[in-house]
């Protein structure tokens, strides 16, 4: 049902109502959750979530997750093993993803799932995504509300400048908090598998859980959780990682108390070396390298720890630096 008017709603009571009601009518409504902006459809209306995919240009293989007010709601939705019961009682509301079985009454239109027997799902922490899901009072589809491939948003004007006229509004809450997508955790044989790395970090899954295993990009293959891609959250210009200083010409993406090496395009994710302060800036200093590049060129881009949430800031930067 979306025209030409992408209209930006306020974080009210006000600004709520009139997203459920465009929602209730098969609309399209990004909202922001802690990690990033999501483009929210009716998870139950199978023509409103062909919108998501119409929208944003995603491929019909890439399943989506379906995001829920509470535990409660998602448990009705997914039969999860113990150890998935553990991490939703432990890190919901959160950052945090569960793939397993989707249940036979569910309710949830296939499309969400892309033809795979499982569901991804997720409780957000971000009060508005809640206040939102509560009014609405059912599940939604909302993958990050972007182009598909392109990198994700973390503010309301990221979503405006690629889906103005796609959409029917957004929910304008500001930046998000964490900045990087959420943790997908699967599970094989009652055991659980990293997905995808995001917003919770493997040590803390693994304090709870024990051994996690990780499973890499299903590229020729389809995925049962989104963001397996190859190539993903890839600006216009070309990606160089670990590099140590820019050539010629190269923006320059830095990381901890480094000098701008002679760049003339320059940002740090955090001068102070915090992988917290990266990820929440990462998604918005490459949109803001690509603007000045004109999406030409390349950004260099510092090494980046790989511990903590510093393994989600490199799976992002990998797919971004990926062939495409």
């Amino acid at each position: 049902m979306s025209g030409p008017n992408t209209i930006r709603l306020s974080a009210t009571d006000r600004g709520i109502r009139a997203a459920v009601a465009l929602l209730r009518r098969g609309g399209m409504i990004a909202f922001p959750t802690e990690t990033v902006y999501g483009l929210g459809a009716d998870a139950r209306d199978e023509r409103a979530v062909a919108g998501i995919y119409r929208a944003k240009g995603r491929p019909s293989r890439n399943p989506l997750i379906v995001h829920v007010a509470d535990a409660a709601a998602a448990f009705a939705l997914i039969d999860l093993p113990e150890k998935g019961i553990a991490a939703a009682e432990a890190f919901w509301p959160g950052p945090l993803t569960l793939v397993a079985p989707v249940c036979k009454d569910a309710g949830i239109a296939p499309i969400c799932r892309a033809g795979a027997a499982t569901l991804a799902v997720r409780v957000p922490a971000a009060p508005l995504a809640l206040n939102l899901l509560r009014a609405f009072g059912g599940p939604l589809a909302a993958p990050s509300a972007n182009l598909s491939g392109h990198v994700s948003p973390t503010s309301a004007d990221h979503v405006m400048e690629e889906l103005t006229g796609r959409i029917d509004g957004v929910l304008d809450g500001g930046d998000c908090a964490v900045g990087l997508e959420s943790t997908i955790l699967g599970f094989e044989d009652g055991g659980p598998v990293l997905l995808r790395p995001g917003g919770v970090t493997l040590d803390a899954l693994e304090a709870l859980l024990g051994p996690v295993k990780a499973v890499g990009v299903v590229e020729d293959e389809a995925p049962n959780a989104p963001g397996q891609m190859t190539s993903h959250y890839a600006p216009g210009a070309m990606v160089r990682l670990d590099a140590l200083e820019p050539r010629l010409g190269e923006a320059w993406l830095g990381f901890g108390p480094n000098p701008e090496r002679g760049s003339a395009i320059s940002l740090n994710l955090s001068p102070d070396g915090s992988l917290d302060v990266a990820a929440a800036n990462l998604f918005a200093h490459l949109r803001a390298l690509d603007t000045l590049l004109d999406g030409k060129g390349t950004i260099a881009v510092a090494p980046i720890p790989n511990e903590g949430l510093g393994h989600a800031i490199n799976d992002r930067l990998a797919r971004a630096a990926a062939p495409r």
